[in-house]
């Protein structure tokens, strides 16, 4: 898939659920508990120990679902990704040699940044769609707005993360220079390894009426 078919997809979706998974066993239900409820996505993060099984199984197995690697950290982490199956990776700041790496291999790849100067190294990489972490605790919409509108004319879209959840998720999808939104209140960690595969579906549905109600 190539990457401006990613992040439409990604527009399109408006939330990527941001897994931790303990047990890889654990990969294709909740794969299936998010595909119910219409949410197709998930970026795994590099937290635990099962992140790249959970990666191959569900490109083995559920090739529809876009998956994308979290908490990339550096450059072999990023090799593992895409050796893995992901089709995009984000990190959650703005590593040179990581987006240099990215390019180089043809990954999509959104680094964090949080500041005007983040926004300003990954543009002088060729970056357009950046990951905006953490969203909340730096300063929310509001902050985003400032810092996003002087590089609106460049066409960065931004795909925030760090402390959202369904009732604050709309303040940020109605911003025109905002792609997505991550967050893992969809499929929490706690939820996966107790198996609850329902709450994550009705989760996942509860994202999908939010995002068609709004004007995007």
């Amino acid at each position: 898939m190539e990457s401006n078919e990613i992040y439409a997809t990604l527009g399109r979706l408006g939330v990527v659920p941001v897994v931790a998974i303990e047990d890889a066993g654990a990969a294709l239900p909740l794969a299936d508990a998010l595909i119910a409820g219409g949410l197709g996505i998930a970026e795994i993060t590099f937290r635990t120990a099962a992140a790249g099984q959970v990666m191959e199984t569900l490109r083995a197995e559920r090739p529809d679902m876009l998956i994308g690697a979290g908490t990339i950290l550096n450059v072999d982490d990023l090799r593992r990704a895409r050796d893995c199956g992901a089709a995009f990776g984000v990190s959650p700041g703005f590593n040179p040699k990581i987006v240099a790496e990215a390019i180089e291999l043809g990954f999509p790849f959104a680094p964090g940044v949080m500041t005007p100067s983040d926004v300003e190294a990954a543009l002088d990489m060729g970056l357009t769609v950046l990951k905006y972490f953490p969203a909340e605790a730096a300063g929310g919409a509001k902050l985003l707005k400032s810092v996003a509108a002087p590089y609106a004319h460049l066409g960065v879209r931004f795909i925030p993360t760090g402390g959202i959840n369904i009732d604050n998720a709309p303040t940020y999808l109605q911003s025109p220079w905002v792609l997505a939104v991550g967050g893992s209140w969809v499929a929490k960690r706690s939820d996966i390894s107790e198996g609850n595969w329902d709450t994550i579906e009705a989760n996942a549905r509860a994202v999908v009426e939010m995002v068609s109600a709004l004007s995007r």
